[in-house]
C-alpha cells in the first residue's frame, strides 16, 4: 500500500534539500592538507599568505562559514557575514549580522559596509574567502551617494510587486549598490579571492546571484531604464533612483565593473550548488519511492498560477497513459503580479491555481515549494495541491476562486491544512514544483 502523498512529497523534498544543504556543498569542493588548501581545481598554498579573512552574506551564509571554520580554524585570522534574522549559527571567529529580507533594513547596510571595510584591509599577500547564497542582495543594501536606504526599500517593494523577476530586480539593484555588481571584489582587489556561490537565480548567472559582488555586470544603466518603463514604475520609482538611472544612461557617471575590469584578475568564482543538483536528488528519492521521475525542467519562470496550470496540464495528460507511476519535477522561479490584498508567495499561489486546476483528479498531487523556506511574507515555504484538497474547501466554505483573485494563497492554505511550513532551512536553490502522477487513486 502506497504511503500518503503528502508524506511521499515531503520525502522527496527533503532529499533535495539534503543535496543543496550549505555545509554539505562546500565540503564536496574545499579541503586542506597541511598548508595546502584545494578549492575545486585551484590550488591555494597557505604558507605564501599573512592573513585570512572570510565574508560573505545570504541566507545560507552561516552554515558555509561554519564549516570553513571547521576546515581552517584559527588559521582565519578575522570575518563577518550578514544573514537574515534567525537564519545564525554557533561561529568562534567570524562575525555575523543579521539583517531584514527581502525588503533591507538598516542592519543589512551595516552589516554590508562591515564586509566591505574587511574586504578593503586585505592586501595582496592575503587571501578573502567569500560565502554568497541567494538572499545576499537584499542583505547588504549598501547604496551609492545620494539614495537613501528608504529610497532603496522603496524601489525594492515596487519591483516585487509589479511582477519583475530576479535578473530584473538585480539588474536595479546592482545599479544602485557599492556592493554587488562586482564591487566586494574591487574593493578586495589585489588580495586572491576564492567565493563559494550557492545559487538562487534561473539560469546561474554569477552576475545575477545576490546581485553578484564578486563578478563582472552584465548589465546597464540602459537595460534598467528599460525595465522601470517596461513595468511602468518611470513615475513611482523614488526621483533619486530615477535620477541615478539616468546619469548612467547619460554617461555622466561610470558603469558597474565589466569583464576586463582588473578587479576580478585573481578572483576564482565557484558554483557550489545549485538547482538542478536540487532536482536530480530529489528523482533519485522519488525513484525510490516507485515513481519513474522526470525532470522538466531547471529554469522555470513566468507567472505563478499559469506556470502552475500548465503543469497541472501536463500532470493530467500523463495520467492518462495509465502505463507508470511519475514523478515531474520542476525547478526555477515564478512571479506574482500582484493585484488584490491578501497574504501570500509565489508558490503559495502555485499551490492554490494547481488545487483548482486539478479538482477532480485522484490520482495527482503536487507539492510547490521554495528551497529556503520561505514563501513571500509569511512563514510558510509553499503549499500542496492534493486530491481532496477542494473537498476540504468546501467543507470549510472556503471558495479558492475568491482567495486566487485576492492573492490571498496563505490564507486559503492555511484554512484547508496544506501550507507548507519548514521553518528556514539555511539554503536557497529557488523554488521546487514536485508533481506526483499515477494511474489509479491515491
Amino acid at each position: 500500500m502506497n504511503a500518503h502523498p503528502k508524506d511521499m512529497l515531503h520525502q522527496i523534498l527533503g532529499a533535495a534539500l539534503t543535496a543543496v544543504a550549505p555545509d554539505k556543498a562546500v565540503s564536496r569542493f574545499v579541503s586542506l592538507d597541511g598548508d595546502t588548501l584545494l578549492i575545486d581545481d585551484v590550488t591555494y598554498y597557505l604558507n605564501t599568505f599573512d592573513k585570512i579573512y572570510v565574508v560573505g552574506a545570504g541566507k545560507g551564509a552561516a552554515p558555509m562559514a561554519a564549516k570553513l571554520e571547521e576546515i581552517l580554524g584559527d588559521r582565519i585570522t578575522d570575518g563577518v557575514i550578514c544573514v537574515k534574522y534567525d537564519h545564525t549559527v554557533p561561529l568562534h571567529i567570524i562575525r555575523t549580522v543579521e539583517g531584514a529580507h527581502p525588503v533591507p533594513d538598516a542592519n543589512g547596510e551595516l552589516g554590508a559596509h562591515a564586509i566591505l571595510d574587511l574586504a578593503a584591509k586585505a592586501g595582496k599577500k592575503d587571501l578573502v574567502l567569500c560565502c554568497i547564497t541567494g538572499g545576499a542582495s537584499a542583505l547588504t543594501p549598501a547604496l551609492v551617494d545620494g539614495i537613501s536606504l528608504d529610497e532603496g526599500k522603496q524601489a525594492t517593494q515596487l519591483l516585487l510587486e509589479c511582477g519583475a523577476n530576479i535578473n530584473e530586480i538585480n539588474a536595479i539593484r546592482k545599479h544602485m549598490s557599492i556592493f554587488g555588481s562586482g564591487n566586494l571584489a574591487r574593493a578586495a582587489y589585489p588580495a586572491p579571492l576564492a567565493a563559494l556561490i550557492i545559487s538562487d537565480v534561473v539560469g546561474d548567472n554569477l552576475d545575477v546571484i545576490a546581485s553578484g559582488p564578486t563578478s563582472p555586470d552584465n548589465s546597464t544603466f540602459k537595460d534598467c531604464m528599460d525595465i522601470l518603463e517596461r513595468y511602468k514604475l518611470i513615475e513611482k520609482i523614488p526621483v533619486n533612483i530615477l535620477a541615478h538611472m539616468q546619469k548612467g544612461v547619460d554617461g555622466t557617471i561610470y558603469e558597474t565593473p565589466k569583464t576586463g575590469d582588473p578587479s576580478f584578475d585573481s578572483v576564482q568564482n565557484l558554483l557550489v550548488a545549485t538547482n538542478e543538483q536540487a532536482l536530480q536528488a530529489a528523482a533519485e528519492k522519488a525513484e525510490e519511492l516507485g515513481f519513474t521521475p522526470q525532470i522538466v525542467t531547471s529554469t522555470m519562470n513566468g507567472e505563478a498560477r499559469t506556470v502552475a496550470e500548465d503543469i497541472a496540464k501536463q500532470a493530467q495528460d500523463a495520467a492518462k497513459s495509465k502505463t507508470e507511476k511519475l514523478c515531474l519535477l520542476s525547478g526555477g522561479e515564478t512571479t506574482v503580479t500582484l493585484t488584490g490584498k491578501g497574504v501570500g508567495g509565489r508558490n503559495q499561489e502555485m499551490a492554490l491555481a494547481a488545487a483548482v486546476a486539478l479538482d477532480g483528479c485522484p490520482n495527482i498531487a503536487m507539492l510547490c515549494a521554495g528551497t529556503d523556506g520561505s514563501d513571500g511574507p509569511t512563514d510558510a515555504a509553499g503549499g500542496f495541491a492534493l486530491p481532496d484538497s477542494l473537498v476540504r474547501a468546501k467543507e470549510c466554505r472556503i471558495d479558492p476562486q475568491v482567495y486566487l483573485a485576492d492573492n490571498d494563497s496563505y490564507n486559503y492554505l492555511k484554512g484547508t491544512g496544506d501550507l507548507l511550513q519548514t521553518g528556514p532551512t539555511l539554503t536557497n536553490v529557488m523554488d521546487i514544483c514536485i508533481t506526483l502522477v499515477q494511474y489509479e487513486p491515491f
